[in-house]
């Protein structure tokens, strides 16, 4: 028996077992169909995000109440439907499916498997519309989710349990570095989710192989809404797989979602919102489009032990129009996340990569996000990056630059070399803390630019093989302790020495 099969059993059980009276039994009717989206009239005793039945049997959500029609989503066998049809109120919340078995697996919306393995019998319904966790009930973060990218580790890191928004114009790497960020979280005890909303189907099959590839999809889901779905589709899609995400955290797991991306889901939701018949604002999205990422970007928290003491973290993802992250949806969600990553496309395109901009990218925990001993190396590297962006702007109007400004030059152009990374390859942060004390202590001033990948492959070879007592030093310490740091000098001057840098 399929997924929805089931459910529909279990909504014809609720309507027979409910204690019917007139409002139950009467029939009200459709005014108005267009693009997913019915009109009812005259259900005067419906509640928000409840299931209602029609005539034909299909079943699904009241979104939108006002004094003398009530707007209803209708998500499947639409074809179906037609003017008149009768309505039925069932007095159910809208509920899903949740269950472990999920892992693995690559699904739609309404949890049908799409990738052609055995069918899922999940055991337990979860309210989707969920209020946050209150404010008392909440912990402060203090348990980094390492990417294992060393610009956003170094600079920018992220807690469990907060919202980073990766923002950014079109083809910026902004989903590749989520994907990553899975990648990483690999024998960490965090389940993952990855929602693609309005994305092409071939861009969410490379991503599925890729996770297959690399064993991620143990602890990973992927829902898929493509750009082919109807608009409501898209739009319910998050908070469906977000109260599955709930479920984890409430039962013991930290856990990891991914919206890709929210800027098509508004888009999304204002298309709905049009066809109820909301009056449009600015850039003709509705006036409640704010509330339609809060309350969903808000559920992301860690809790009290008492509470469950477990997490959620959110990573959303928005696309801007020519870099412009003042336009009405990036302002409203960089309001709501706990800071930004910001992917600049000439950063991009000067192979640059992750292309992260240090002038917007910003965060509200800083070094207190991060372990010692990278806390101790990174201090200044954010400051040093942007200092050599401005120099590095202004120097291409000065025709005769002095001996320090050249100096400067020199090593940002180094540090900008020492950032870059290429996809699917994550580097731990104890590999990334001994590179970058090796810059921040002048280590690379002999070394030429094009020769920084060359050392820093020799660095980590190292530290796999003859230098394994220090990594084993940094992950059971995680600090900076003085014998950590003459090991590290030592490995250092060793791989300087063999090539012809010392």
């Amino acid at each position: 028996m399929s997924v929805i099969q089931d459910l529909l059993g279990q909504i014809e059980q609720w309507i027979n077992q409910a204690q019917l009276n007139d409002d139950f039994l009467k029939r009200w009717e459709i005014l108005e169909l267009k693009d997913w989206v019915a009109t009812v009239v005259w259900l005067d005793s419906v509640m928000f995000s409840e299931i209602v039945v029609f005539d034909n049997g299909v079943k699904w959500l009241v979104l939108d109440l006002s004094v003398d029609w009530v707007g209803v989503l209708v998500l499947w066998d639409y074809s179906t439907l037609k003017q008149w049809d009768s309505v039925l109120s069932t007095w159910r919340v809208f509920s899903v499916w949740v269950w472990m078995e999920y892992l693995w697996r690559v699904l739609n919306w309404i949890w049908e498997p799409i990738d052609w393995w055995k069918d899922i019998k999940p055991k337990q319904y979860w309210l989707v519309e969920k209020i946050a966790p209150w404010v008392i009930t909440r912990k402060s973060v203090n348990v980094p989710l390492e990417t294992w990218i060393k610009s956003i580790d170094a600079m920018v890191p992220i807690w469990r349990g907060q919202r980073e928004l990766i923002i950014g114009n079109r083809q910026t790497w902004k989903t590749t570095i989520a994907t990553d960020t899975i990648l990483n979280q690999k024998g960490k005890d965090v389940y993952c989710i990855y929602v693609a909303i309005g994305q092409k189907e071939s861009k969410v099959r490379r991503i599925v192989e890729m996770l297959r590839d690399k064993w991620a999809m143990e602890y990973t889901i992927v829902v898929n809404a493509p750009i082919s779905d109807p608009a409501v589709v898209q739009y319910i899609a998050p908070y469906v797989w977000c109260a599955l995400w709930e479920y984890f955290m409430e039962n013991w797991k930290d856990a990891l979602i991914i919206y890709d991306d929210l800027s098509k889901h508004a888009v999304a939701y204002r298309e709905v919102s049009l066809l109820l018949r909301r009056p449009p604002g600015r850039e003709a999205y509705p006036w409640d489009v704010f509330y339609l990422h809060s309350k969903l970007l808000e559920r992301a928290a860690r809790v009290q032990p008492e509470w469950w003491g477990w997490s959620l973290t959110a990573l959303p993802i928005i696309e801007t129009l020519d870099s412009d992250i003042s336009a009405y949806i990036p302002t409203n969600v960089i309001s709501i996340t706990d800071w930004q990553i910001f992917l600049e496309t000439d950063l991009f395109n000067s192979w640059f990569k992750p292309a992260i901009d240090v002038g917007f990218s910003v965060s509200r925990v800083w070094g207190s996000a991060q372990t010692k001993i990278m806390k101790k190396v990174a201090g200044r590297l954010r400051l040093e990056l942007a200092t050599y962006n401005e120099l590095a702007s202004f120097s291409q109007f000065a025709s005769d630059l002095d001996v320090s400004t050249r100096r400067k030059l020199d090593n940002g152009a180094k540090l900008m070399e020492m950032l870059k990374q290429t996809n699917d390859s994550p580097i731990p942060f104890y590999k990334q803390a001994v590179l970058i004390y090796m810059w921040i202590n002048g280590y690379f001033e002999k070394v030429p630019v094009e020769n920084i990948s060359q050392i820093e492959k020799s660095i980590y070879q190292k530290m796999d093989t003859t230098y394994s007592s220090l990594t084993d030093d940094i992950k059971e310490k995680k600090d900076l302790t003085p014998e950590i740091e003459s090991s590290i000098k030592k490995l250092i001057s060793e791989v300087l020495k063999e090539n012809w840098y010392n």
